[in-house]
């Protein structure tokens, strides 16, 4: 790839039982950070992990110096925030859709001295965040409908990546920009092209064709 994009292997298409192996193996494979969606059965159908288990792998992330990228795809996200800020990640980043007050999310996480971040779904307008950009470090484009490991890519969402690449470099050059879902060694040349920072990859890291240091090396091309 011509730009340094990040890989944040997604342990949500990891083995269940085995995610804090799944972390050490993902580190040692070339992976910059760890992406770990929390599901709630309400915002999303699935049920994923709590704040309980995401601290214990806080300390095996913090043991092999790898930063976590926590995904809330909750209900209203900011009573549950101080159980998430906690765990003390590199990345917390809550729904568009699902939050009211992101204002007063992002500037809770971003006062506990945690990088603040929004998502959005692929059929969500990127123009609800104009008021927001300019206070956020992170900025999630989902390429799939949340809830899922494994779906396919939706191509549509490139047209939003591109205008959120401007949008961020007009507005808050030091927001990043990660994409989540579907990628795979196919898409990741082209969504490197149009500006993305970080790649959220789980079933093409977990589940690819090699091992999980070759499917990393595989999609950073």
């Amino acid at each position: 790839m011509a730009r340094n994009v990040l890989i944040s292997p997604s342990i949500l298409s990891a083995d269940q039982s085995r995610l804090a192996d799944a972390i050490i193996e993902a580190k040692n494979g070339g992976a910059d950070l760890i992406h770990v969606d929390v599901m709630d059965g309400h915002f999303v159908d699935n049920i994923t992990i709590g704040p309980g288990v995401i601290n214990d792998l806080a300390k095996v992330a913090d043991e092999q110096g790898i930063g976590l990228d926590v995904h809330l795809m909750i209900s209203n996200p900011i009573r549950h925030l101080d159980k998430f800020i906690a765990s003390k990640p590199e990345y917390l980043t809550v729904h568009q859709e699902a939050e009211t007050h992101l204002h007063m999310a992002l500037d809770k996480i971003k006062k506990a001295g945690i990088k603040a971040g929004v998502a959005i779904n692929p059929s969500t307008t990127l123009h609800v965040l104009e008021e927001i950009i300019p206070i956020m470090d992170i900025l999630i484009i989902m390429a799939v409908n949340p809830g899922w490991g494994g779906q396919k890519y939706i191509e549509l969402v490139e047209d939003k990546i591109a205008l959120a690449r401007e949008f961020v470099n007009a507005e808050n050059p030091s927001c990043v920009i990660e994409v989540d879902g579907g990628v795979n060694p196919e898409n990741a040349v082209k969504l490197c092209e149009l500006g993305v920072d970080i790649l959220v990859a789980g079933n093409s890291v977990f589940n690819g064709k090699g091992t999980v240091e070759e499917n990393i090396k595989a999609i950073r091309g």
